[in-house]
């Protein structure tokens, strides 16, 4: 099944447009972007969708940690889509777990912490003398 059958080609159309501008969009209306072309060009868009999620500014969500949670595990699930069609993508992956873990361990959840780092270890161990940022 196609998953942008259901996508508002105006929507599309707007969504590029938009980062397309001259002007500088907030993280926020970017993410919104991103988000919605990760659905009809995954390859092109899951990469910036996954950074900008982990880019919000610590301070915006600083007194709502779960949402800064959600956003990182966003980030995790996007780059994880990446990595399974591209594996060259594997330190996209990294970082996002990487951010990820921080928050766990931010938030006291220290079991789920640890197994993102140890997922994260075991990607790294696997990049090349070439691979990867």
């Amino acid at each position: 099944m196609n998953h942008s059958a259901n996508i508002s080609h105006e929507a599309v159309l707007r969504a590029r447009v938009a980062l397309l501008g001259s002007e500088v969009l907030p993280l926020r209306q970017r993410v919104a972007a991103f988000r919605l072309l990760a659905q009809v060009s995954p390859p092109a868009y899951l990469p910036l969708l996954a950074e900008a999620l982990w880019e919000y500014d610590p301070h915006e969500f600083a007194h709502r940690p779960e949402i800064k949670l959600a956003l990182r595990a966003e980030s995790v699930a996007a780059a994880r889509r990446m990595h399974a069609v591209e594996p060259g993508w594997a330190w996209l992956l990294v970082t996002s777990l990487v951010h990820y873990e921080e928050q766990l361990a931010l938030m006291g959840r220290t079991t789920e912490a640890g197994a993102a780092a140890e997922e994260a270890a075991r990607l790294r161990s696997g990049f090349g003398p070439a691979a990867g940022r």
